[in-house]
């Protein structure tokens, strides 16, 4: 007997759907280059800007602000997860963070000139958001699948969403082979991109508020009291991790390599303009083609995992990311050469997200699903800050691409070394 219906899970594909416009338009495309190129006007003749007293490469400033965002999930990615396991309050939780997310984005219209500091605020209090809401979407993973079919709806979920990112995405790709037409600049162009992404985000967010099944809530008190049961609950999850001991690896594991993924899904962008001097126009060319070809790629490793399982296709993966790094650093001249790259890019991205997420939804203690999913996604879809930050300190020192993006290895060296001692 199923646990969930067609219904319901269909609106949880519908929030991947979603909220995928934030993570391709905003984080992969968009956001990067176009902040950089506000801050470099607002540089001083040393090519640095200053936040809050500290001077920084304007080159580097998106990967910190990147870095800064995700430090902040850290903090409360656990504790909101505790709040949504002892409240049950799943859905409601969603919603909140989700359109405060939806809305934020649509800020970033108003992100011109050499207003930097905006831009990265505003960036921030979104992908909070984007963390806080995808915490709750993955915890609904063990509520509407059964541990046989994790790997399918994972996957599916997954395949659902670059559709969705690419399409707004295509979009915005008329858009700037139209914009004479339309009557507007390329910085116009870029900000209806942006602000498009929080649209389609809150539009579409109101499938999953209708379908996905409504929770009972549990009123425990005082909101102070239930975050002080929701701190300890945390610590008490941090001990017990210590129980289960591959849950620990493989998380670990992720929290490595996946901060190799997405530095290389939030940066590439930003390296191909500033490195290779490719257009917008080409950048959001290549980032749709990487959207179309994950799908295909989350389909293909479901058919690998069923082959050879989810560990190993995992572990097929991260040796092709370790090429790919090595091929942006040693070979990469073109633009050729980098759509060659992306489209590689896209075939592993989507394999090594969608199933590491079904995969670690197999270990996890049962009845704790929002706590442990809520340790998984500091370094989740919201991108994580060890990646952005490496790449920012080694492009601060050295103002090479080329060595900021081959430092960038090691998270999949690590997670390689890990994953061999994983044991489902």
């Amino acid at each position: 007997m199923q646990i969930s219906t067609k219904k319901e899970r269909f609106g949880w594909y519908m929030y991947d759907w979603a909220n995928s416009a934030f993570s391709t338009s905003v984080i992969t495309v968009f956001l990067g280059p176009y902040l950089t190129e506000i801050a470099k006007a607002a540089a001083s003749p040393t090519g640095n800007v200053s936040v809050f007293g500290f001077q920084i490469y304007h080159g580097s400033y998106f990967a910190y602000v990147v870095s800064f965002s995700v430090l902040l999930q850290v903090i409360l990615l656990p504790l909101i997860g505790a709040i949504a396991d002892s409240t049950r309050a799943k859905k409601r939780l969603l919603g909140i963070f989700a359109y405060i997310g939806a809305f934020t984005t649509m800020g970033l219209y108003f992100l011109e000139g050499t207003n930097y500091m905006l831009g990265g605020g505003l960036f921030i209090i979104a992908n909070l958001s984007f963390g806080v809401s995808a915490v709750i979407y993955n915890s609904y993973l063990n509520d509407i699948a059964e541990p046989e079919r994790r790997d399918s709806i994972s996957s599916i979920g997954w395949a659902v969403g670059y559709l969705g990112g690419g399409i707004v995405l295509g979009f915005n790709l008329i858009l700037f082979m139209n914009s004479e037409k339309f009557g507007i600049d390329s910085g116009t162009a870029v900000r209806i991109s942006l602000a498009s992404a929080g649209l389609w985000w809150g539009l579409f967010t109101l499938f999953p508020m209708f379908l996905l099944r409504r929770d009972k809530i549990i009123h425990q008190g005082k909101l102070a009291t239930q975050v002080k049961k929701s701190v300890r609950t945390l610590f008490e999850t941090l001990k017990d991790s210590r129980n289960h001991p591959q849950t620990l690896i493989l998380l670990v594991a992720y929290l490595f390599y996946n901060d190799g993924v997405q530095a290389v899904i939030v940066l590439s962008a930003q390296f191909g303009n500033q490195e290779l001097n490719i257009t917008m126009e080409s950048l959001t060319a290549l980032i749709l083609l990487i959207q179309f070809v994950a799908f295909c790629g989350s389909l293909l490793f479901n058919l690998l995992a069923k082959k050879f399982g989810a560990r190993d296709s995992i572990i097929f993966a991260l040796f092709l990311w370790v090429g790919v790094i090595l091929y942006a650093f040693f070979v990469l001249q073109t633009e050729t050469e980098f759509f060659a790259m992306g489209i590689v890019i896209g075939i592993i991205m989507g394999g090594t997200q969608s199933l590491s997420r079904s995969l670690y939804a197999s270990v996890i203690p049962a009845g704790k699903d929002a706590e442990y999913f809520s340790l998984y996604e500091v370094s989740e879809k919201g991108t994580s800050w060890l990646g952005p930050l490496l790449f920012a300190l080694s492009l601060q020192m050295t103002h090479s691409y080329r060595i900021a993006i081959l430092s960038l290895v090691v998270f999949f060296l690590i997670g390689l070394i890990l994953l061999f001692k994983f044991r489902r």
